[in-house]
């Protein structure tokens, strides 16, 4: 979970400065859902099967909070419900019902150190922890999991600018890192592209997004029977999404986001939507 969560929880309010870090003693909160449901996946070599279909829902709060003007600290709190809906014949008899399993997810915790900022860029250092606080068995079969069960820590580096491009400005965000994991799972590189813009009297802040996720293959657990379960070993991800975040209040925004697997291995094949209230006093 630690993995997908990252891919979309990277929130930065209404501000297209070039900076990401918190001024010393202000914040940014969120409390929002996430969800997806998929009949099929990417297997462990990259083509598509057909699997029951499942679903995941999360209920999560997301926050910033700025230690001082340098260090921001970060923490994620997800509550995740995995579902299947009732498979049955084409005759419409009954063959396997249905199931869902919920609990607390995986924790984030992390923190992020402002390196310098100057002339519209922004260089930043951020840490996180990932903390096993979610099941990595649950249901009748043990597949319906909210967590990985692993411990892990995911160091990146991110560049940012804001530019203009005739009277429209804008900012861009690149990221990348290396994600080391316990427990026989393998190690990850990550990579994050981002540009955004306001517009309508600057109330509507409109983001696209790339990201993905490859293994280093290092690991000793194996991923080949995982059915696309986004806890599982080995996952791999090109990713495209975008978000709309309105303005609601100078406090208070609104956002609406969602994102796709352009192509994949040991993932569900579906979209994944997200929306949520933030709080930025």
């Amino acid at each position: 979970m630690k993995k997908l969560i990252l891919l979309y929880a990277c929130l930065f309010g209404m501000n297209l400065q070039a900076q990401w870090t918190q001024e010393k003693g202000k914040g940014y909160y969120k409390i929002g859902v996430w969800w997806l449901e998929a009949d099929e996946h990417y297997t462990n070599t990259g083509l598509i099967d057909p699997n029951a279909t499942r679903g995941l829902f999360i209920t999560n709060f997301f926050g910033r909070y700025g230690l001082n003007d340098k260090i921001t600290l970060i923490g994620y709190i997800p509550h995740t419900r995995v579902y299947q809906n009732v498979q049955v014949f084409s005759s419409g008899r009954e063959q396997i019902p249905g199931e869902q399993f919920s609990s607390l997810g995986d924790i984030n915790l992390g923190v992020e150190y402002q390196v310098a900022k100057n002339k519209g860029w922004a260089h930043s250092i951020s840490l996180s922890l990932g903390l096993p606080s979610g099941k990595n068995r649950g249901g009748s079969d043990g597949s319906y999991q909210t967590g990985d069960g692993e411990f892990n820590q995911l160091l990146r580096f991110h560049i940012g600018k804001s530019y203009q491009l005739g009277a429209q400005h804008f900012y861009a965000k690149v990221s990348v890192g290396v994600n080391q994991r316990s427990k026989g799972f393998s190690d990850e590189f990550h990579a994050n592209m981002e540009t955004g813009t306001k517009v309508f009297k600057e109330k509507l802040l409109l983001l696209l997004r790339s990201n993905t996720i490859q293994s280093f293959h290092n690991g000793s657990l194996d991923a080949s029977n995982s059915n696309g379960s986004i806890f599982a070993n080995n996952v791999e991800v090109v990713n495209l999404g975008g978000e709309l975040i309105y303005q609601l209040s100078p406090k208070i925004s609104w956002g609406l986001s969602g994102s796709y697997p352009l192509s994949g291995r040991v993932l569900y094949r579906a979209p994944a939507f997200s929306t949520g209230i933030s709080y930025q006093p």
